[in-house]
C-alpha cells in the first residue's frame, strides 16, 4: 500500500535556528517513516528577498547538514535543492496562466514584503504563491505541514490546482493543511519581540551552529524583570518563553524547582537563566558537531544532493508529462 505524499520546504536564508527544528524539522524527522516525504531547500525562494547570492551556496550546504544532523534520513525521505529540479519551474510557467494579478497582490505576505523592502518589489515576489504551488503540486503532494502564516497560500495552491483540472482535466489531487502532532511550538525571540528568525534579531535567536558560549551569552542576555510581586502571578510572555525553552531541554525536576520558585515569588532569573544555557547547551552541541562533520564531508553531501535530485526529479517528471498531455503540449 502506498503511502500519502508529503511536503515541506524551508528557505535557505540563514542557519537553523531553535523555531525551525522544534517548529518543524523535529516533525519531520517523525513524519519520515510514516509518510513518502519530500523535503526540499527552496533557493529560488530565497531570491525574491535576498538577491545577493554569495552566501548561498554555504546556506544551503550547512541547511543540509544541519537537516541530516537533526535526524532526516536521506534513506527515509527525499532531500533535494529546489533548483535541482527543472521540472518545478515549468509547473511554475503553467500556473502562472491561471493565476490573476488581483489575487496575488492581496495575499498577505506580498503586502508584508512590499512594506518591509519597499525597494525590491520583484515579480518573483509577486509571484511566490505560484511557485510555492508548483513546489507542492510537483509531486502531487497530498499534505502539507504549513503554519497560519502559510495557510493562505496553500489556498491558493488548492485554487490553482482546480483551475487546472477544470480546463484541462483531473491531474491534481487538491493537498490540504497537515500539522503532525497536537502540540505545535512557537518559540519567541529572546527579547520577547516576535518569533526566531533565520536572518534577522540574530542575538536573540538560538541557532543550532551557535557555540557554546554564544548560546549562553544570549541566555543570560533574555529579557526578564524584576519577578512577580504576588503568588501564583501569570507570566508575562517573555518569561513564558524561559520557561517553555525549559521544557524543552531541561529535567522535570528542573522545570518544577523554578515554576515553585516563580509562584513563590523567590525566583532568581539569573539562575534560571544559567541552568536553561547548560541545559540548552547540552541539547544543541551534539547536532552542531554533527553537521560541522557532515558538512566538512563534501563527498557525502554530494551524494546527499545527488540522490535527493534524481528521486525528485523522476517524481517531478511524472507529473509534467501529465501536465503536457493534458494541456496538450506534447509534439512529438
Amino acid at each position: 500500500m502506498s503511502k500519502e505524499i508529503v511536503l515541506s520546504g524551508i528557505r535557505p536564508t540563514g542557519n537553523l535556528h531553535l523555531g525551525n527544528y522544534f517548529g518543524a524539522v523535529r516533525n519531520w524527522v517523525n513524519m519520515q517513516t510514516e509518510f513518502d516525504c519530500y523535503y526540499c531547500i527552496v533557493d529560488w525562494h530565497s531570491l525574491t528577498t535576498h538577491p545577493d547570492t554569495k552566501e548561498l551556496r554555504h546556506n544551503v550546504l550547512r541547511m543540509l547538514s544541519e537537516l541530516v544532523a537533526s535526524g532526516l534520513d536521506p534513506e527515509k525521505c527525499v532531500l533535494y535543492v529546489q533548483s535541482d529540479v527543472p521540472e518545478i519551474a515549468e509547473l511554475y510557467l503553467y500556473l502562472n496562466m491561471m493565476a490573476y494579478k488581483g489575487e496575488l497582490e492581496k495575499t498577505t505576505t506580498f503586502k508584508d514584503k512590499v512594506r518591509s523592502h519597499p525597494e525590491n518589489i520583484n515579480a518573483g515576489l509577486l509571484t511566490y504563491p505560484v511557485l510555492q504551488s508548483a513546489d507542492i503540486l510537483i509531486h502531487r503532494a497530498l499534505k502539507v505541514p504549513v503554519g497560519k502564516d502559510q495557510a493562505q497560500h496553500l489556498e491558493m495552491c488548492r485554487n490553482f490546482a482546480e483551475r487546472f483540472n477544470h480546463r484541462y482535466g483531473e491531474v491534481f489531487p487538491l493537498p490540504q493543511a497537515f500539522n503532525y502532532g497536537n502540540d505545535l511550538i512557537k518559540i519567541m525571540s529572546l527579547d520577547g519581540n516576535g518569533k526566531m528568525s533565520k536572518s534577522e534579531n540574530q542575538m536573540n535567536t538560538l541557532y543550532l551552529a551557535d557555540n557554546d558560549e554564544l548560546i549562553r551569552k544570549k541566555i543570560m542576555k533574555a529579557k526578564t524583570d524584576s519577578g512577580p510581586t504576588a503568588p501564583n502571578s501569570l507570566k508575562p510572555d517573555y518569561i513564558e518563553n524561559l520557561f517553555g525553552l525549559m521544557q524543552l531541554v531541561s529535567a522535570a525536576d528542573t522545570i518544577e524547582k523554578f515554576e515553585h520558585d516563580f509562584n513563590s515569588c523567590v525566583i532568581r532569573y539569573g539562575d534560571m537563566k544559567k541552568q536553561l544555557a547548560e541545559d540548552m547547551v547540552k541539547f544543541m552541541s551534539p547536532i552542531r558537531n554533527k553537521a560541522t562533520e557532515i558538512e566538512n564531508d563534501k563527498a557525502f553531501l554530494s551524494r546527499i544532493i545527488k540522490t535527493g535530485s534524481e528521486k525528485a526529479r523522476a517524481s517531478a517528471q511524472k507529473t509534467i508529462k501529465l501536465v503536457r498531455d493534458a494541456v496538450g503540449v506534447n509534439y512529438i
